[in-house]
């Protein structure tokens, strides 16, 4: 090959691998807007919470930051938002045994949190990190499920509660509820609003659950003893 030949190989091969990546580079920026959450100005403002409170001093976030408390990546799949709101403005008030001291976040900001969060949720993390361990409503093996127990899965309830020390630590331990002497009718009324029997609650209101379904998942709650 002269010389000649070879500069023209190499001249025209890295044009043609040039409009080769330049072409590629387009398309994925063409794909990125369609494929990435929207970025509203909550979300933004929301950043701009999570850097003021420095929360990645104590938390993880699509894999970056301390492993001091739980990772924050999908958190908003794994707790109500009502429960999450009133949490970041009071974690005591929420959780008594909480190590999450009161920052003074205020409303707006957690509202504006939130919608961070919710944004980082979408993000296609490729399965991790990996979803907690869920209760099996603490059934016994080899025993079909009662409807209440159904429920107790459907509705998502050992994302924050226990029984038997399977499920979340956020709400109380329901291995004894059963025993505290609330009846079924109690327990009703409490899942469809909480505040109206415990004003501090940060518990989500159930209302929007058929009633039939509520009446089991009480049925279930007090047989825990």
């Amino acid at each position: 090959m002269t010389n000649k030949a070879a500069r023209n190989l190499f001249i025209f091969g890295s044009l043609f691998f040039f409009v080769i990546f330049l072409g590629l580079t387009v398309d994925t920026m063409n794909q990125i807007d369609g494929r990435a959450p929207e970025i509203t100005k909550d979300v933004d403002a929301g950043k701009m919470v999570w850097q003021k409170y420095d929360c990645i001093g104590c938390h993880t976030i699509l894999g970056n930051g301390s492993y001091f408390a739980p990772d924050m990546t999908k958190i908003v799949e794994q707790k109500p938002a009502g429960y999450l709101k009133q949490f970041l403005m009071d974690p005591r008030g929420v959780n008594p045994k909480a190590a999450m001291p009161k920052l003074g976040i205020s409303s707006q900001e957690a509202d504006q949190l939130l919608a961070f969060l919710t944004w980082i949720s979408k993000v296609d993390t490729n399965g991790w990190p990996p979803k907690p361990i869920l209760a099996a409503a603490a059934s016994v093996a080899g025993q079909p499920q009662s409807r209440g127990q159904q429920v107790y899965q459907s509705q998502g309830c050992s994302a924050c509660h226990s029984i038997k020390g399977i499920g979340g630590t956020s709400g109380p331990d329901l291995t004894k509820v059963g025993a505290n002497g609330k009846d079924a009718e109690w327990h009703v009324k409490h899942l469809k609003d909480p505040h109206s029997v415990n004003p501090k609650s940060a518990m989500p209101a159930y209302g929007g659950v058929p009633e039939a379904d509520l009446k089991e998942l009480a049925a279930y709650l007090v047989t825990l003893k």
